[in-house]
């Protein structure tokens, strides 16, 4: 017995070592994946001011007219580690640095420290003005990643023996990071890819060359062979129209040359266009007209095809939108603003769960649109667009679960949303107040006066985020007072808004009264919000989504919202034939991506205008790829109902169609959905998921048990790394 007993805990003893071994080894592979990391959002902010101040119309600098926020200068990074063997560690730092070792400073700049073994700390100090400050470590056993502390404070001190103490009073947060995994891949010099396009057809003049790339685009015009001296101009259209405009094309470059030898000319700065008019003086000829196009280098990963070729052309047309506007940041539109708007990044970040599940972007754009503290003014000065910002992070968390950026982010949570409820009304309610944009739609003839019933139910989703992030803090105060703040708020909405004589919410209070206008904007937003009961959801779809008497919305921004809530409530068929009119109608005027505004009663040149310019309407806007979202989600019936897609719903519904099929991109990799009148199919690299789905005859799967839920109801549970196939009837 003690012999087997022996050998028993010598087996025990081998496994022990061998799992240490693994582990280490393990570490050691991590080690290898060392990055540049910063004070979080620091790079971020820094970007996106490059990014949002490169804007010009017709050569002139265009600023956002936002307060915009700088980098920390000062940075002091550390990390308290240990190491099993002395190793020689790799340095790399954007700016000014000093470099202590157990609080004993190295002289230089040190590009390699010596770190014998044993328990230690490292720190660094940087300086940098122009870029945010930033460190690259690389070791066998230490690197640089987001388990390093940081702070922009430095409350550091030597007590009286000569030791550096604990610094307990300094705020330390984990350090930011993106994907810069070399030494020389600084940050600072981020640039995205370009590759070199040529032009579908060319228009010569004597004096001109005007070519057409086919559709819309973005980057840098490159003339080919560009010899003579005198002056050139660059007209730029998303239309040919606006590019044969001397005097009314938004962008405009105009430049001077003097070159005997023909040379290549690349300008200097990105445009969007489809078409380019080049005027030259006399004296000044080139052979051809290129461009560089540049993009973001995102993995397309969801996807969508049906029976239906005009949806598909749709969602193909609603992905290039989305590719186009997905830069460093999700912008707006790459014509004219150019910049990171909340309310259209808001949209991005969805249709990205749809398209990419491209986390960082997403992070990077929250980062960037929050900024720093003090909050002296709304996010872009809009009240609404500050409440898209928190509803950006609550659908993060559902999509990803990613619990790290919360604790990141939440500090700038609390001080936002302290800075929304200190300017609440005597009534508790958000009003507009000076220097505040209540923006909601463009439409005409829409009142912003008094308390917009639109921004308290958005504040009230805002105030739920808020309760969300609090109990992920475990932060048990923060949770309560921010549940109660949302309870009540609702409980005022209903009481002050919802009008049963009209059978909706009213648009809004002014001094004191229900104003007399019914708009769709509160009313569909509450649908998906699931603020209604049943009921109450009937009226609204029939007082006020389906009733034309209501003012339309013209703007694919809203109407992504306004399909979404139709959707919600089992209206597929409707919104399909709606995507098909109003997406459609886009396509059928030759548009090669979705527009900021589409109105089907403009014609001509028309179409093209927008705030009083004859073509200062964007033709490729974020907002317009709203279709990847809703096809995804609520065709292909994809969602998650657990953070990160622990759990999710897959509830087919065809709306319609004979068949469809896709997939939807998580975090842990795809959900694959095909449908038809008679068999689905599902298979998914993801948690557990729950196809629903309704049929008229008993439906039969072999992988799986089906569950009958009554009135022709099934349910079957998803394991991941399974095929499924399911037989069944449709009902028509």
């Amino acid at each position: 017995m003690d012999q087997i007993s022996t050998h028993i805990k010598l087996n025990k003893l081998h496994f022990l070592i061998m799992l240490l071994s693994f582990m280490f080894l393990a570490d050691m592979a991590k080690a290898q994946k060392a990055t540049w990391i910063w004070y979080p959002g620091d790079y971020e902010v820094w970007l996106s001011n490059r990014m949002q101040n490169r804007r010009t119309e017709r050569g002139a600098f265009f600023p956002p007219f936002w307060k915009l926020d700088s980098h920390y200068v000062l940075v002091d990074f550390h990390k308290d580690f240990m190491l099993a063997n002395p190793e020689t560690v790799e340095l790399a730092v954007e700016g000014q640095y000093n470099v202590k070792l157990d609080g004993k400073a190295l002289a230089g700049y040190p590009k390699n420290i010596h770190v014998p073994a044993g328990r230690h700390r490292l720190s660094l100090k940087v300086y940098n003005q122009a870029a945010a400050p930033a460190i690259f470590v690389k070791g066998q056993q230490l690197v640089s990643d987001t388990s390093w502390l940081v702070t922009y404070e430095d409350k550091e001190w030597i007590d009286e023996s000569g030791k550096t103490s604990d610094i307990s009073a300094t705020k330390y947060v984990n350090a930011g990071n993106w994907n810069f995994d070399s030494a020389d891949k600084l940050p600072s010099a981020f640039r995205l890819p370009t590759e070199e396009h040529k032009p579908e057809k060319t228009e010569r003049k004597e004096h001109s060359i005007l070519v057409d790339f086919g559709k819309e685009t973005f980057g840098y015009a490159k003339l080919i062979g560009l010899k003579g001296k005198g002056n050139i101009k660059l007209c730029y259209g998303e239309s040919k129209e606006e590019a044969l405009s001397l005097s009314a094309c938004e962008l405009l470059d105009s430049i001077y040359i003097d070159q005997p030898q023909k040379a290549d000319y690349t300008m200097e700065g990105s445009r969007a266009f489809r078409y380019i008019n080049v005027l030259f003086d006399d004296n000044v000829s080139a052979d051809d007209v290129a461009m560089l196009y540049e993009y973001s280098p995102v993995e397309q990963r969801g996807s969508f095809r049906c029976s239906d070729e005009l949806i598909n052309k749709i969602w193909d047309v609603s992905a290039y939108t989305l590719h186009l506007n997905t830069r460093e940041f999700f912008i707006d539109g790459i014509k004219r603003d150019r910049w990171i708007w909340s309310g259209d990044a808001y949209q991005s970040y969805l249709m990205n769960y749809y398209l990419y599940f491209d986390s960082p972007t997403v992070t990077r754009t929250l980062y960037a649109l929050r900024g720093k503290d003090p909050v002296t003014s709304h996010i872009n000065t809009i009240m609404d667009y500050t409440f898209y910002w928190f509803m950006g992070i609550y659908d993060y968390y559902q999509y990803t679960g990613d619990k790290s950026f919360i604790k990141q982010m939440y500090p700038r949570m609390q001080s936002l949303m302290s800075y929304c409820l200190q300017r609440r009304d005597k009534n508790g309610l958000m009003e507009g107040l000076p220097g505040d944009w209540v923006f909601i739609d463009w439409a005409d003839k829409l009142s912003k006066k008094g308390e917009v019933s639109f921004e308290q139910l958005l504040l009230c989703r805002s105030l739920e985020t808020m309760a969300l992030c609090a109990n992920i803090m475990d932060d048990k105060t923060g949770n309560d007072q921010y549940q109660k703040l949302s309870a009540d708020l609702k409980s005022k909405i209903f009481s002050l808004y919802w009008n049963s004589d009209k059978h909706a919410f009213v648009h809004s209070l002014v001094n004191g009264k229900q104003s007399d206008n019914v708009t769709r904007y509160t009313n569909m937003f509450s649908i998906f919000f699931n603020y209604l009961n049943a009921g109450q959801q009937q009226e609204v779809k029939k007082y006020v989504l389906l009733n034309d008497n209501i003012q339309k919305i013209t703007t694919p921004y809203m109407r992504f919202y306004e399909l979404e809530a139709l959707c919600a409530m089992g209206e597929k068929s409707y919104v399909l034939k709606e995507m098909k009119d109003y997406w459609g109608g886009m396509l059928n005027l030759g548009a090669t991506s979705f527009w900021e505004e589409y109105n089907p009663a403009k014609t001509g040149a028309d179409r093209y205008a927008m705030y009083g310019r004859p073509f200062g309407k964007s033709l490729c806007h974020a907002w317009g790829a709203s279709p990847i979202y809703l096809l995804g989600k609520y065709f292909l019936g994809i969602k998650p109902t657990a953070p990160g897609y622990q759990q999710y719903v897959i509830e087919p519904k065809l709306g319609g169609l004979q068949w469809m099929e896709g997939s939807v991109p998580t975090a842990d990799g795809d959900i694959k959905v095909s449908c038809s009148t008679k068999q689905i199919k599902a298979n998914s690299n993801t948690g557990i998921g729950l196809l629903r789905f309704t049929s008229t005859s008993k439906p039969v799967c072999k992988e799986g048990e089906i569950t009958a839920n009554g009135n022709g109801t099934y349910e079957l549970t998803i394991q991941k790394q399974k095929q499924y196939t399911i037989n069944y009837s449709a009902k028509k």
